[in-house]
């Protein structure tokens, strides 16, 4: 008996007895809309999820401060969240359009990076024994890293886009998944 054919279990084994199967395509419509929002209108759903995050990082910052009143522990690092999490709220809200251009530009130039350092990582390894594979993946890495690097905020525009089309595939998805766990 396969993973697909557990009671409980839909293709792919995930576990399905977690969430009702109404909710699941729930999360798929909402994800759905996200991805459809994110392709449509790519700068103002940006915006909105934005200044979200900034609601977000305020709310968080004020829980921070009524955990540091009740409870005592961890006091530094409670208080660092606190005032990080007021100020990065404050000036998300009070400045989104900036914000959203400096955020998606931000994670933009953590790819990038990100990809450098994964590309020289593979290089070393290559070049180590690992197999010319390894190095020209590594080579790879590291020019698509440069490039990424030179151009973040075409980078933070492309992430987007990429982000929409992932949500669209992921929503549809999850849409089939509830639908299947119904039956």
């Amino acid at each position: 008996m396969t993973d697909e054919t557990l009671p409980g279990t839909v293709p792919g084994g995930v576990e399905t007895d977690l969430f009702p199967w109404w909710l699941v395509v729930l999360q798929g419509f909402v994800t759905l809309m996200l991805g459809l929002f994110l392709l449509m209108q790519p700068g103002m759903t940006l915006l909105v999820l934005v200044t979200f995050i900034g609601i977000y990082w305020f709310i968080t910052g004020i829980f921070a401060i009524v955990s540091l009143v009740l409870d005592r522990t961890d006091l530094v690092w409670k208080a660092i969240i606190a005032v990080l999490g007021i100020i990065a709220g404050i000036l998300v809200t009070t400045y989104p359009l900036y914000s959203t251009v400096l955020i998606a530009t931000f994670f933009a130039i953590l790819i990038a990076v990100w990809g450098i350092l994964i590309g020289i990582t593979s290089l070393a390894r290559g070049v180590s024994g690992g197999g010319c594979t390894a190095a020209v993946l590594g080579i790879l890495s590291i020019i698509i890293g440069i490039i990424l690097l030179a151009r973040p905020l075409l980078t933070a525009a492309s992430l987007v886009l990429i982000l929409g089309v992932f949500a669209v595939i992921g929503g549809v998805m999850a849409i089939v998944a509830g639908i299947r766990m119904r039956r």
